[in-house]
């Protein structure tokens, strides 16, 4: 039995009714909606409750009216952590007696008794005021009860001071509240963040020697020149030696053949241990603290999955599943074989101490090292439910670790891992390519629930994957690519210096393995080689940095072209004080011409002043259509907007 008359329905934003929490960063705004409404005609009056996981008391925030007993609100979260928050409704007795009030006035009709019960709401908030609303209050009260002040009474009754005051201090008689909601609140690098990958064993100035962390340590300011925070490394652990893939993935190594990183574990160690050619745990310390004084952010791997010869599969046999004729079940993806691999087997029997183990793992690298992100191997080949409760335990203890989900799946599948608590994730940027797939794909991402919980990061390339169009393509392709996943999404990497030395023959045709993979062996780069892709990269990251618009995902629309293979999209930080408009070429072998429409919000503000950050052109628009020209040469305008 429920005695209120307030019904609260679609409380928005929410996920899965409450069980799983939205996701924002420090200082982001939680825009709160819902379907607040009574019985009757009576005035209602409804507000956001809100509280971060560490305070005692509520802060709330009332929510004002749209349309069709809809109601809305914003909160800003202002420190990492849980929040929890939810609305709450209730028939405002005093505002409505007030409304009532005022509407007889306005008939003519004699109002006392109406008087005299307005003086009833008046005393049941003076103990709640303040003293100069005291003393206006109990005026009032001696206007509603004198008879004489008859002309004062109905002047006041209706005023608007009253009106603040009962909406200040409202009895919330019968109130009614809705399920009490979480948003999980990270720091900024979890929405913006600009990734680049490179093998560290590849790092050797030397030809023909293994590269190692000191050498890593040179190669730092390249990195960061480039305008990239986060530095992430293939695992880093010994690599087994049992059943160890040779050159392209061949099934027998030959001598000297090193093997891949993803096969984990050997006699020199597992999990907890660093490749002995790269160098030592102290070794890696070192690079991650010079890292980070150049603004860099080292990411570890973090892959869940042993070489036959890791220490595991010694000491903990019951964590691997066996076959029936003794032999272990290694790694298989149809038509793909992971001999040098075996999954760990998540139903073991004694689950509570692999969990625990696999945890152990992760906050040693976090303590020992002070690693802060971790790029998950095939996250999607575990269980959700694990992946929850470990970024749960880890983010008790240190909420500035983030998750990046190296999932290439099912969308439900990539959509519960980011629920689980996935900071980031992986995305099929990779294989969008025409103007409706690129629309229609980041439109998904922004308009639908995705924008509370997933977070995606682009990437034109990885170790895994040589995607079509940049098999054997010219360098215009490549900077299409990287510029629209650079302003498209704000978390974006790529593999390098494959990617930016345009080295993307294919193992074979059709197929998206590199030739000569580095995930089978290593290489000497030419790390200070320079050319138009990494200038241009370099400058697209700068602008980044600058503007607020590029360090947001969700804040975008698509502005119309007449030309199929032009894109335009304008992007705008929350309070619109920045403004960036991106005009794309998907032709990377020819000139290409379009007229494009502005949105509606800088059409209303013409004339305006549109400034090209990559060449410092500028000019002034004045019209709704404005005509664009791009080159294969450089097939895309980044402007800044003005009014």
């Amino acid at each position: 039995m429920n005695q209120t008359r307030i019904v609260i329905e679609n409380v928005m934003p929410q996920l899965d009714g409450g069980i799983y929490p939205i996701k924002r960063i420090v200082n982001q705004t939680v825009n709160v909606s819902a379907d607040v409404f009574s019985d009757g005609h009576d005035v209602i009056e409804c507000c956001v409750k809100f509280k971060h996981e560490k305070d005692k008391k509520w802060q709330e925030v009332r929510m004002n009216p749209t349309s069709n007993d809809n109601w809305n609100a914003s909160f800003k979260v202002e420190k990492q952590g849980f929040y929890t928050y939810f609305v709450e409704g209730w028939v405002d007795y005093a505002l409505n007696w007030q409304h009532g009030t005022e509407r007889k006035i306005q008939d003519n009709q004699y109002v006392k008794s109406e008087l005299l019960e307005g003086a009833e709401y008046v005393r049941a908030i003076l103990d709640l005021a303040d003293s100069n609303e005291k003393d206006y209050l109990n005026t009032l009260v001696y206007y509603f009860t004198t008879e004489h002040e008859y002309d004062n009474a109905i002047r006041e009754a209706t005023s608007s001071y009253l009106h603040q005051i009962f909406k200040k201090y409202p009895i919330r008689f019968l109130e009614n509240k809705s399920l009490e909601l979480k948003v999980y609140v990270d720091r900024k690098k979890a929405l913006f963040s600009t990734w680049y990958e490179f093998f560290p064993r590849s790092a050797s100035a030397e030809e023909g020697k293994h590269g190692t962390f000191k050498d890593c340590e040179r190669l730092l300011p390249r990195v960061a020149s480039m305008g990239f925070d986060t530095l992430y490394f293939p695992p880093i652990h010994p690599i087994g030696e049992v059943n160890r893939k040779g050159k392209n993935n061949a099934t027998n190594a030959e001598l000297g053949d090193v093997g891949s990183p993803w096969g984990i574990g050997s006699q020199y160690g597992g999990h907890k241990s660093t490749h002995p050619e790269l160098g030592s745990v102290d070794d890696f310390k070192s690079l991650v603290k010079k890292a980070k004084e150049l603004g860099i952010e080292v990411a570890m791997d973090y892959a869940l999955q042993a070489a036959p010869d890791h220490p595991y599969v010694k000491d903990f046999p019951q964590w691997f599943k066996w076959r029936p004729d003794g032999t272990v079940q290694y790694a298989e993806n149809p038509p793909k074989k992971y001999q040098d691999i075996q999954p760990i087997y998540f139903e073991s029997s004694d689950w509570k101490n692999l969990w625990k183990e696999l945890l152990d793992v992760a906050l040693f690298w976090i303590e020992e090292c002070g690693v802060r992100i971790f790029r998950v191997d095939n996250p999607h080949t575990k269980p959700f439910y694990f992946w929850g409760w470990l970024i749960g335990e880890i983010k008790k203890k240190h909420p500035d670790v983030l998750f990046l989900a190296e999932a290439f799946t099912r969308p439900k599948i990539m959509n519960e891992l980011a629920k689980q608590g996935f900071t980031q994730s992986y995305t099929y940027y990779t294989w969008r390519n025409s103007k409706r797939e690129l629309t229609d794909y980041v439109e998904e991402l922004t308009q639908s629930e995705q924008k509370e919980f997933y977070r995606p990061n682009f990437w034109p390339n990885t170790p895994d994957i040589n995607p079509g169009h940049l098999q054997h393509g010219n360098e215009s392709i490549h900077l299409q690519r990287y510029f629209l996943a650079a302003t498209l999404s704000s978390s974006v990497g790529i593999y390098g210096p494959v990617f930016e030395y345009q080295i993307s023959e294919p193992l074979a045709p059709g197929k998206e393995e590199y030739l000569n993979s580095e995930k089978y062996e290593y290489f000497k780069w030419d790390w200070d080689r320079q050319n138009k892709i990494t200038t241009l990269i370099s400058r697209i990251n700068n602008f980044r940095n600058e503007h607020a618009s590029l360090q947001q995902t969700n804040n975008i629309e698509f502005c119309p072209t007449n030309n199929d293979q032009v894109l335009s999209y304008y992007k705008f930080d929350d309070d619109k004080q920045d403004q960036t408009l991106m005009v794309v070429s998907l032709d990377s072998n020819y000139t290409v011409q379009s007229m494009v429409l502005l949105p509606q919000e800088l059409r209303n503000n013409l004339p305006l002043k549109i400034t090209d950050l990559i060449t410092g052109n500028s000019y002034v628009w004045e019209s709704e259509w404005n005509f664009i020209e791009l080159s294969a040469d450089l097939p895309f305008h980044l402007f800044k907007v003005e009014r």
